[in-house]
């Protein structure tokens, strides 16, 4: 999506009224490092170190909905459990999110614990009821959807199979007015009638169909024949790296292509898909905008951990990125280098940190940056202003600029991010990232190297690359000065 049109989207989605209904979960991430099997039984011990808990399920669409600028209203269920009082809360602390949470004390609320070490998932443990809401319960769910959705550009329903998405929920919902889209994981998409989209993967598209939808031709196939068994408007099919192929009734499958993107996590990037798509839809954006809206919404969402949010910051920088060669995107602000290290950390890669002129890079700059490289999993180079480099040697420096300094270091496969920074060293920097491995030259001693102290505070180690004699900046400048002269 080019940035222009995202410009505009983003513009037009702003202050768009979504209301969210569906099955309201908590997602409970625990994390932490496996070292060892147990000696009870084969399987690993985790040493936990951390948790997150958020909203998941239509809580997550919601989420999504309020961080891309809408206004959202959340319909769900929860139990008399202390799950429940966490999701009451939840809503709370999510800014711009309107909570109509219905409590059902005959039923649990939907609890999702994943246990996660070094990127992976190890488990996923369930607690739930999946039965349909029945009496006074379904009646406070249809009033409440009825009084919602006045005044609101789209309903978003979320069926996980738990039970808020009732016949007279989705009646309730087509009967508003607006358009209806329905994420759905049900066997059959006849129950929802003519709904204006339903938006299944292929797995569950292949679910349904009792068809394969692994390429494209499967996938229309799949579509073709899901839109002859109900009465929806369209089906739109998110593939993951493959993109999303949208049929409507009538007319051929288009399918459309998205950039390939890292996948860290892709816990509620369905969640973020359908949000995306409400909002474009709400505000009148053309199907294809709304589409691309949605993939790259949903490509940023699978490179954070947990069911995360999305924001139009976020989008903005990824369609930036996109347009850059490879090593133009690595060239990062600290609030971006916060974020990379973050999703590293997450991932459980050890960070390093080096820092310096590099004016005229040589061999003997090649040669510390790999070995710098050696002793981390990702490697920031922080990077001094023209300013700053003039303050540490003097007028006449630096040679290069900051842009053609900056583009040279991220050419190397061994430099992950380059960070320029402004001032005469590079502690801020260093504080932000709060690396791992802090890495300076063997011409230094270890109290001479700035960040050594606060690195150390924090567990990490400082490390000496080697140097190889005979190269230098300096001496660079001088062997070309004396051929000048010459």
């Amino acid at each position: 999506m080019d940035l222009s049109t995202l410009q505009h989207v983003l513009a037009a989605v702003g202050g768009s009224r979504v209301v969210c209904v569906g099955d309201v979960m908590i997602d409970r991430f625990v994390y932490g490092d496996v070292t060892r099997v147990s000696p009870e039984a084969p399987i690993p011990v985790l040493a936990r170190t951390r948790e997150m808990v958020m909203l998941g399920g239509a809580g997550n669409v919601a989420r999504n909905v309020a961080a891309l600028g809408g206004e959202v209203s959340l319909i769900g269920l929860v139990g008399g459990d202390p799950e429940g009082h966490e999701a009451l809360r939840l809503v709370g602390d999510d800014t711009g999110v309107e909570g109509f949470l219905i409590r059902d004390p005959s039923r649990p609320t939907t609890l999702k614990t994943r246990f996660v070490s070094g990127g992976q998932q190890l488990l996923r443990v369930d607690l739930e009821e999946s039965r349909p809401a029945e009496g006074e319960v379904d009646e406070r769910l249809v009033r409440t959807v009825r009084d919602v959705a006045r005044g609101a550009g789209v309903i978003l329903i979320s069926d996980y199979g738990k039970g808020v998405v009732t016949d007279a929920v989705i009646a309730a919902a087509r009967e508003a007015g607006i358009p209806v889209i329905v994420d759905s994981k049900a066997r059959s998409f006849l129950r929802y009638g003519a709904v204006d989209i339903i938006k299944p993967n292929a797995a569950e598209l292949a679910y349904a169909t009792g068809m394969p939808a692994q390429t494209s031709d499967e996938v229309a196939a799949a579509i073709e024949y899901a839109l002859s068994l109900c009465e929806a408007k369209a089906i739109l099919v998110t593939r993951a790296s493959k993109g999303i192929s949208l049929g409507v009734r009538g007319e051929p499958v288009r399918h459309f292509a998205t950039a390939p993107r890292e996948v860290f996590d892709a816990s509620g990037a369905g969640d973020t898909t359908i949000a995306a798509l409400g909002l474009g839809l709400a505000a009148g954006a053309a199907i294809e905008d709304t589409i691309a809206f949605a993939m790259l919404a949903s490509g940023v969402a699978v490179t954070k951990a947990g069911t995360a949010v999305v924001t139009p910051e976020e989008m903005m920088e990824a369609s930036i990125s996109a347009h850059l060669a490879p090593a133009e995107a690595k060239i990062v602000t600290p609030q971006r280098m916060a974020d990379e290290v973050a999703r590293w950390r997450a991932k459980g890669l050890r960070v390093g940190f080096t820092n310096g002129c590099f004016d005229i890079l040589h061999r003997g700059h090649v040669a510390y940056l790999n070995q710098a490289r050696n002793w981390c999993d990702r490697l920031i180079v922080g990077l001094n202003s023209d300013r700053s480099v003039r303050a540490l040697k003097g007028e006449g420096r630096p040679v290069n600029d900051l842009e053609g300094r900056a583009m040279v270091l991220a050419g190397l496969a061994c430099v992950d991010l380059v960070a320029p920074f402004d001032e005469d060293t590079p502690i801020d920097l260093i504080t932000t990232a709060r690396p791992d491995v802090l890495i300076k030259g063997a011409d230094y001693s270890e109290d001479q190297v700035v960040g050594a102290v606060e690195v150390r505070s924090w567990g990490g180690e400082v490390r000496l690359a080697e140097i190889i004699d005979g190269y230098s900046t300096t001496a660079a400048i001088a062997r070309m000065t004396a051929k000048d002269g010459q």
